[in-house]
């Protein structure tokens, strides 16, 4: 808006010197309406932001099952979290999306948001948080409306005993809408996405903490010995029910010896998980294989005695396999390969023992030697409660 100056020429002599002033000060009006105006819409003139700020507030999910102890970035792409379209009217912008990180840094502002979400009670399991993708984008949809949409791929890895004991992925997201000139929309969408991912690990572990094994914070340990002698072919040891010559079957070998036993022990394992605690019942088999032991003439109560030891050694060898396997020297991760060497521990101590007691009785002949591993065995037996 322009105004021509007036020549005062052509005025009264007294009127012109006051209209001047007054078209001046008309004139200096409208340079100011028009710079007011040109300011105006310059404040108004929307712009994508530099960054934008994750709300951090306490959520709606209260973990009983687990905390998180760390939040680790996997993510390909760590340039921002939302990729915007900047309003169409921006001067020298190309309405392409733009990056906009998150306040403070990607990185820092989703490890606060959950950290400080969640409750954090270190007497419960550990979860390890991995962000594969926590990504916003958006383009231009139709009316010129914006499209966006919110991708999260997290991975929680479950930690016990110090180990990874199982990862479990979540993948969401959602969608939004918005005017060109509208962004308040997309913050909240991100955070409710957020919130779902730590809301499907609240969920999972609320189901599954209890029942799955590897998930489990205590071990307990029963064991059974095992002494239903139904199997023709063997013979379980039970101190009501020695061995008879009836037992030894096979047919005589070719040996100097005047009979042979041969016992051994095994065990089975059965588990299962309730409340978070694994009942792991062990059950020990002693047995003589019939068809394997075998006895020439002479069957008199003195070469019984001898072989029953055998027996007997093995029996207290079990005993104190038992005695190895205990929650305090057991973990839940890794609690059967633990029993495994223990048996394998107990085996080589039963080989050993009967070696040691073939050699120093004569496998029997010297009965000075078999009276005294008589007696030790029989001490043993007595501290095990298998005889009075």
């Amino acid at each position: 808006m322009t105004l021509p100056f007036l020549n005062n020429k052509f005025l009264p002599r007294n009127s012109s010197a006051a209209i001047v002033r007054i078209l001046l000060q008309l004139q200096l009006w409208s340079l100011a309406i028009l710079l007011f105006l040109f300011l105006g819409a310059a404040q108004t003139q929307p712009v994508l932001p530099a960054a934008i700020e994750l709300k951090v507030e306490p959520l709606p999910i209260i973990p009983k099952e687990f905390y998180i102890a760390e939040v680790v970035d996997e993510r390909t792409d760590r340039k921002a979290v939302t990729y915007l379209i900047p309003p169409a009217n921006t001067p020298g912008r190309p309405i392409t999306a733009q990056p906009v990180d998150l306040q403070g840094g990607g990185l820092n502002a989703l490890r606060q948001f959950i950290r400080q979400g969640l409750r954090r009670n270190t007497a419960l399991r550990p979860v390890v948080v991995r962000l594969k993708e926590v990504r916003v984008t958006e383009t231009v949809g139709a009316n010129s409306r914006i499209s966006g949409q919110v991708l999260v791929t997290m991975a929680f890895d479950i930690r016990n005993e110090g180990k990874i004991v199982r990862s479990v992925e979540y993948k969401g997201g959602a969608r939004y809408s918005r005017l060109p000139n509208q962004l308040t929309v997309v913050e909240p969408t991100l955070r409710q996405s957020l919130t779902d991912a730590l809301k499907f690990l609240n969920t999972w572990m609320d189901r599954n903490a209890d029942f799955q094994e590897e998930l489990a914070q205590r071990l307990q340990v029963s064991f059974k010995d095992f002494v239903q002698n139904n199997d023709p072919d063997t013979l379980f040891y039970d101190p009501k029910k020695p061995l008879t010559w009836n037992d030894f079957r096979a047919q005589p070998r070719a040996s100097r010896f005047s009979a042979a036993v041969f016992p051994s022990f095994a065990y089975e394992g059965e588990s299962k998980t309730t409340n978070g605690v694994v009942h792991l019942t062990i059950t020990v088999k002693v047995f003589v294989v019939r068809d394997a032991s075998w006895v020439k003439a002479g069957r008199d109560a003195y070469g019984l005695n001898h072989e029953q030891r055998h027996f007997d050694i093995v029996k207290l060898v079990a005993e104190r396999f038992k005695q190895k396997i205990t929650p305090k020297n057991l973990t839940v991760a890794d609690y059967n390969s633990i029993i495994q060497n223990q048996f394998l521990d107990s085996w080589r101590e039963m080989t050993h023992l009967q070696e040691q007691y073939d050699s120093e009785t004569a496998h029997g002949i010297n009965q000075l030697a078999q009276a005294d591993w008589n007696q030790r065995i029989d001490e043993d037996l007595q501290k095990f409660s298998i005889k009075k």
